[in-house]
Protein backbone atom coordinates (compact mmCIF):
# COMPACT_ATOMS: atom_id res chain seq x y z
CA UNK A 1 0.00 0.00 0.00
CA UNK A 2 1.60 3.22 -1.15
CA UNK A 3 1.05 6.59 0.47
CA UNK A 4 -0.40 7.82 -2.83
CA UNK A 5 -2.94 4.98 -2.94
CA UNK A 6 -4.00 5.67 0.65
CA UNK A 7 -4.46 9.34 -0.19
CA UNK A 8 -6.46 8.41 -3.28
CA UNK A 9 -9.00 6.29 -1.42
CA UNK A 10 -9.36 8.90 1.34
CA UNK A 11 -10.01 11.59 -1.28
CA UNK A 12 -12.52 9.37 -3.09
CA UNK A 13 -14.25 8.59 0.23
CA UNK A 14 -14.96 12.28 0.80
CA UNK A 15 -15.57 13.35 -2.81
CA UNK A 16 -17.89 10.47 -3.73
CA UNK A 17 -19.85 11.01 -0.52
CA UNK A 18 -20.33 14.67 -1.40
CA UNK A 19 -21.41 13.82 -4.97
CA UNK A 20 -23.89 11.24 -3.71
CA UNK A 21 -25.27 13.73 -1.18
CA UNK A 22 -25.73 16.34 -3.91
CA UNK A 23 -27.49 13.81 -6.14
CA UNK A 24 -30.04 12.63 -3.57
CA UNK A 25 -30.65 16.04 -2.00
CA UNK A 26 -31.95 17.23 -5.35
CA UNK A 27 -34.45 14.35 -5.76
CA UNK A 28 -37.99 15.82 -5.60
CA UNK A 29 -39.68 12.60 -4.47
CA UNK A 30 -37.77 10.46 -1.92
CA UNK A 31 -40.53 7.87 -2.25
CA UNK A 32 -39.76 7.25 -5.93
CA UNK A 33 -38.83 3.63 -6.63
CA UNK A 34 -35.22 2.90 -7.46
CA UNK A 35 -35.48 -0.90 -7.53
CA UNK A 36 -38.41 -3.27 -7.19
CA UNK A 37 -38.08 -3.07 -3.40
CA UNK A 38 -36.24 0.14 -2.46
CA UNK A 39 -37.22 3.80 -2.77
CA UNK A 40 -34.71 6.64 -3.01
CA UNK A 41 -35.02 7.09 0.76
CA UNK A 42 -34.45 3.37 1.39
CA UNK A 43 -31.36 3.41 -0.82
CA UNK A 44 -29.91 6.44 0.96
CA UNK A 45 -30.69 4.84 4.34
CA UNK A 46 -28.84 1.70 3.26
CA UNK A 47 -25.70 3.64 2.30
CA UNK A 48 -25.91 5.86 5.39
CA UNK A 49 -26.15 2.80 7.64
CA UNK A 50 -23.03 1.29 6.06
CA UNK A 51 -21.16 4.54 6.70
CA UNK A 52 -22.37 4.51 10.32
CA UNK A 53 -21.26 0.89 10.73
CA UNK A 54 -17.82 1.77 9.39
CA UNK A 55 -17.54 4.62 11.85
CA UNK A 56 -18.22 2.10 14.60
CA UNK A 57 -15.76 -0.35 13.04
CA UNK A 58 -12.82 2.05 13.11
CA UNK A 59 -13.66 3.18 16.65
CA UNK A 60 -13.48 0.12 18.92
CA UNK A 61 -14.76 2.21 21.84
CA UNK A 62 -17.99 3.03 19.99
CA UNK A 63 -21.31 1.56 21.10
CA UNK A 64 -22.25 -1.43 18.88
CA UNK A 65 -24.91 -0.49 16.34
CA UNK A 66 -26.46 -3.95 16.08
CA UNK A 67 -27.97 -6.15 18.76
CA UNK A 68 -26.93 -9.77 19.29
CA UNK A 69 -29.22 -11.01 16.50
CA UNK A 70 -27.86 -8.46 14.04
CA UNK A 71 -24.27 -9.19 14.96
CA UNK A 72 -24.91 -12.90 14.60
CA UNK A 73 -26.23 -12.30 11.08
CA UNK A 74 -23.12 -10.25 10.25
CA UNK A 75 -20.85 -13.10 11.32
CA UNK A 76 -22.65 -15.78 9.30
CA UNK A 77 -23.36 -13.70 6.19
CA UNK A 78 -22.19 -14.99 2.82
CA UNK A 79 -22.33 -13.28 -0.56
CA UNK A 80 -25.65 -15.04 -1.16
CA UNK A 81 -27.26 -13.87 2.09
CA UNK A 82 -26.21 -10.20 2.11
CA UNK A 83 -29.82 -9.31 1.22
CA UNK A 84 -30.98 -10.92 4.48
CA UNK A 85 -28.63 -8.70 6.46
CA UNK A 86 -29.68 -5.62 4.47
CA UNK A 87 -33.35 -6.27 5.23
CA UNK A 88 -32.65 -6.82 8.93
CA UNK A 89 -30.58 -3.63 9.24
CA UNK A 90 -33.01 -1.44 7.27
CA UNK A 91 -35.83 -2.73 9.45
CA UNK A 92 -34.03 -1.48 12.55
CA UNK A 93 -32.87 1.77 10.98
CA UNK A 94 -36.18 3.59 10.46
CA UNK A 95 -34.99 7.09 9.49
CA UNK A 96 -36.04 8.00 5.92
CA UNK A 97 -35.76 11.79 5.91
CA UNK A 98 -33.23 12.56 3.15
CA UNK A 99 -31.86 15.64 4.92
CA UNK A 100 -31.24 13.75 8.15
CA UNK A 101 -29.73 10.79 6.31
CA UNK A 102 -27.38 12.94 4.22
CA UNK A 103 -26.21 14.89 7.24
CA UNK A 104 -25.46 11.65 9.06
CA UNK A 105 -23.71 10.15 6.03
CA UNK A 106 -21.39 13.13 5.58
CA UNK A 107 -20.66 13.33 9.31
CA UNK A 108 -19.74 9.63 9.42
CA UNK A 109 -17.49 10.00 6.37
CA UNK A 110 -15.61 12.84 8.03
CA UNK A 111 -15.38 10.93 11.32
CA UNK A 112 -13.82 7.90 9.64
CA UNK A 113 -11.29 10.11 7.88
CA UNK A 114 -10.46 11.87 11.15
CA UNK A 115 -10.05 8.69 13.20
CA UNK A 116 -7.96 6.88 10.57
CA UNK A 117 -5.65 9.71 9.54
CA UNK A 118 -2.61 8.20 11.28
CA UNK A 119 -3.66 4.53 11.14
CA UNK A 120 -1.87 1.96 8.96
CA UNK A 121 -4.14 1.45 5.90
CA UNK A 122 -3.23 -2.26 5.89
CA UNK A 123 -4.73 -2.78 9.38
CA UNK A 124 -7.15 -5.76 9.12
CA UNK A 125 -10.69 -5.17 10.36
CA UNK A 126 -13.40 -7.75 10.99
CA UNK A 127 -16.07 -7.68 8.28
CA UNK A 128 -19.01 -9.78 7.06
CA UNK A 129 -18.86 -13.54 7.23
CA UNK A 130 -15.94 -13.58 9.66
CA UNK A 131 -13.70 -12.10 6.95
CA UNK A 132 -10.88 -9.61 7.40
CA UNK A 133 -10.58 -6.50 5.22
CA UNK A 134 -7.72 -3.97 5.34
CA UNK A 135 -8.72 -0.48 6.46
CA UNK A 136 -8.10 0.94 2.97
CA UNK A 137 -10.44 -1.74 1.58
CA UNK A 138 -13.20 -0.67 3.98
CA UNK A 139 -13.01 2.86 2.59
CA UNK A 140 -12.93 1.53 -0.98
CA UNK A 141 -16.05 -0.55 -0.25
CA UNK A 142 -18.10 2.48 0.77
CA UNK A 143 -16.82 4.40 -2.27
CA UNK A 144 -18.18 1.56 -4.42
CA UNK A 145 -21.52 1.50 -2.54
CA UNK A 146 -21.92 5.23 -3.19
CA UNK A 147 -21.02 4.79 -6.86
CA UNK A 148 -23.30 1.81 -7.49
CA UNK A 149 -26.32 3.15 -5.61
CA UNK A 150 -25.79 6.59 -7.10
CA UNK A 151 -25.94 4.86 -10.48
CA UNK A 152 -29.16 3.08 -9.44
CA UNK A 153 -30.85 6.33 -8.41
CA UNK A 154 -29.67 8.25 -11.45
CA UNK A 155 -30.79 5.49 -13.82
CA UNK A 156 -34.24 5.21 -12.23
CA UNK A 157 -34.84 8.96 -12.22
CA UNK A 158 -32.98 9.76 -15.45
CA UNK A 159 -30.39 11.95 -13.76
CA UNK A 160 -26.70 12.39 -14.70
CA UNK A 161 -24.18 10.27 -12.79
CA UNK A 162 -20.62 9.40 -13.70
CA UNK A 163 -18.21 6.90 -12.16
CA UNK A 164 -14.55 7.86 -12.42
CA UNK A 165 -12.46 4.84 -13.52
CA UNK A 166 -9.64 5.62 -11.10
CA UNK A 167 -12.03 5.74 -8.14
CA UNK A 168 -13.93 2.65 -9.28
CA UNK A 169 -10.60 0.78 -9.47
CA UNK A 170 -10.15 1.18 -5.72
CA UNK A 171 -12.82 -1.48 -5.11
CA UNK A 172 -10.92 -4.15 -7.03
CA UNK A 173 -7.44 -3.11 -5.90
CA UNK A 174 -8.04 -2.42 -2.22
CA UNK A 175 -11.24 -4.23 -1.26
CA UNK A 176 -11.50 -7.35 -3.40
CA UNK A 177 -7.79 -8.16 -3.55
CA UNK A 178 -7.50 -7.00 0.06
CA UNK A 179 -10.10 -9.37 1.50
CA UNK A 180 -8.79 -12.27 -0.60
CA UNK A 181 -5.26 -11.58 0.65
CA UNK A 182 -6.22 -11.25 4.32
CA UNK A 183 -9.06 -13.67 5.07
CA UNK A 184 -12.22 -14.31 3.05
CA UNK A 185 -13.92 -16.06 5.98
CA UNK A 186 -17.29 -17.58 4.99
CA UNK A 187 -18.14 -14.96 2.36
CA UNK A 188 -17.69 -17.19 -0.69
CA UNK A 189 -19.12 -20.39 0.82
CA UNK A 190 -21.33 -22.32 -1.61
CA UNK A 191 -23.23 -25.60 -1.72
CA UNK A 192 -21.21 -26.60 -4.78
CA UNK A 193 -18.52 -29.22 -4.04
CA UNK A 194 -14.95 -27.90 -4.50
CA UNK A 195 -13.31 -28.70 -7.82
CA UNK A 196 -9.88 -30.26 -8.07
CA UNK A 197 -9.18 -28.30 -11.24
CA UNK A 198 -7.08 -25.20 -10.60
CA UNK A 199 -8.42 -22.11 -12.41
CA UNK A 200 -6.17 -19.06 -12.68
CA UNK A 201 -7.51 -15.78 -14.04
CA UNK A 202 -5.36 -12.71 -14.69
CA UNK A 203 -6.96 -9.30 -14.21
CA UNK A 204 -5.51 -6.15 -15.74
CA UNK A 205 -6.63 -2.58 -16.28
CA UNK A 206 -5.00 0.81 -16.75
CA UNK A 207 -5.99 1.74 -13.18
CA UNK A 208 -5.07 -1.33 -11.10
CA UNK A 209 -2.02 -3.40 -10.30
CA UNK A 210 -1.93 -6.60 -12.43
CA UNK A 211 -2.96 -9.60 -10.36
CA UNK A 212 -3.92 -13.26 -10.75
CA UNK A 213 -6.80 -14.79 -8.79
CA UNK A 214 -6.64 -18.57 -8.38
CA UNK A 215 -9.52 -20.87 -7.49
CA UNK A 216 -8.38 -24.30 -6.29
CA UNK A 217 -10.31 -26.80 -4.18
CA UNK A 218 -12.82 -24.15 -3.16
CA UNK A 219 -10.22 -21.61 -1.99
CA UNK A 220 -9.42 -18.34 -3.74
CA UNK A 221 -5.90 -16.96 -3.46
CA UNK A 222 -4.01 -14.01 -4.91
CA UNK A 223 -0.85 -14.52 -6.97
CA UNK A 224 1.50 -12.19 -8.79
CA UNK A 225 1.50 -12.26 -12.61
CA UNK A 226 4.02 -14.35 -14.48
CA UNK A 227 2.77 -17.90 -14.08
CA UNK A 228 0.40 -19.87 -16.34
CA UNK A 229 -3.22 -18.68 -16.45
CA UNK A 230 -6.40 -20.07 -17.96
CA UNK A 231 -8.02 -16.74 -18.79
CA UNK A 232 -7.17 -13.07 -18.92
CA UNK A 233 -9.60 -10.23 -18.24
CA UNK A 234 -8.82 -6.69 -19.34
CA UNK A 235 -11.36 -4.33 -17.84
CA UNK A 236 -12.65 -0.84 -17.40
CA UNK A 237 -13.21 -0.56 -13.60
CA UNK A 238 -16.72 1.01 -13.69
CA UNK A 239 -17.86 -1.60 -16.21
CA UNK A 240 -16.44 -4.47 -14.13
CA UNK A 241 -18.09 -3.24 -10.92
CA UNK A 242 -21.46 -2.73 -12.59
CA UNK A 243 -21.24 -6.22 -14.09
CA UNK A 244 -20.14 -7.91 -10.86
CA UNK A 245 -23.03 -6.28 -9.01
CA UNK A 246 -25.49 -7.37 -11.71
CA UNK A 247 -26.33 -3.87 -12.96
CA UNK A 248 -25.07 -4.58 -16.48
CA UNK A 249 -25.10 -7.98 -18.16
CA UNK A 250 -21.99 -9.91 -19.14
CA UNK A 251 -22.90 -9.91 -22.84
CA UNK A 252 -23.43 -6.15 -22.92
CA UNK A 253 -20.13 -5.60 -21.11
CA UNK A 254 -18.30 -7.81 -23.61
CA UNK A 255 -19.94 -6.21 -26.65
CA UNK A 256 -19.00 -2.75 -25.41
CA UNK A 257 -15.35 -3.93 -25.22
CA UNK A 258 -15.18 -2.51 -21.70
CA UNK A 259 -14.39 -6.04 -20.55
CA UNK A 260 -12.28 -8.24 -22.83
CA UNK A 261 -11.72 -11.93 -22.14
CA UNK A 262 -8.84 -13.87 -23.66
CA UNK A 263 -6.44 -16.65 -22.76
CA UNK A 264 -6.06 -20.35 -23.53
CA UNK A 265 -9.10 -21.65 -21.59
CA UNK A 266 -11.72 -18.87 -21.22
CA UNK A 267 -14.49 -21.49 -20.98
CA UNK A 268 -13.39 -22.08 -17.39
CA UNK A 269 -14.55 -18.59 -16.39
CA UNK A 270 -18.18 -19.57 -15.57
CA UNK A 271 -16.97 -22.10 -12.97
CA UNK A 272 -14.61 -19.48 -11.56
CA UNK A 273 -17.34 -16.81 -11.37
CA UNK A 274 -19.78 -19.16 -9.63
CA UNK A 275 -17.41 -18.95 -6.65
CA UNK A 276 -15.73 -15.54 -7.08
CA UNK A 277 -18.96 -13.56 -7.04
CA UNK A 278 -20.65 -10.54 -5.49
CA UNK A 279 -24.21 -9.93 -4.23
Amino acid sequence: MTVARWRSVRRAYRVTGARFAELVTGVPDPGAMVTAEWTVADTVAHVAMIAKMYTSLVRPDATPLLDARGQGQVEKTTVDTVSVLNTLVLGKFSERDIGVLVAGLLADIEEVLRVTEDVDPATPLGWLGDSKVPLAGILAHLVNELQIHGWDIAKALKLPWTIAPGDAALFFDLFLVGVLTHDIGHLLDTDEPPRERRIAVAFRSAYTAPVVLVLHRGRVTVEQPGGPVDARISFDPPALNLMLFHRVGKVRSALSRMIVVSGPRPWLLPAFLRVVRLP
